[in-house]
């Protein structure tokens, strides 16, 4: 069991590292095509943050 806990480590860093950035264009559009019964509270809150109420700081 020990020998396949970095394997494991390995391929979860695998996996996270091809999700887009949390608030990034793709990252909205994968957001559209999801169901909002499958968002987390989390990425309900950072969808309205970065995708309906996207904050333009060259005011």
């Amino acid at each position: 069991m020990k020998s396949t806990m970095p394997l494991i480590a390995i391929l979860g860093l695998l996996l996270s590292a091809c999700s887009p950035e949390v608030g990034s264009d793709r990252w909205c559009a994968k957001m559209d095509e999801t169901p909002k019964g499958e968002w987390s509270l989390n990425d309900a809150k950072a969808y309205a943050q970065h995708c309906v109420f996207e904050d333009d700081e060259t005011e």
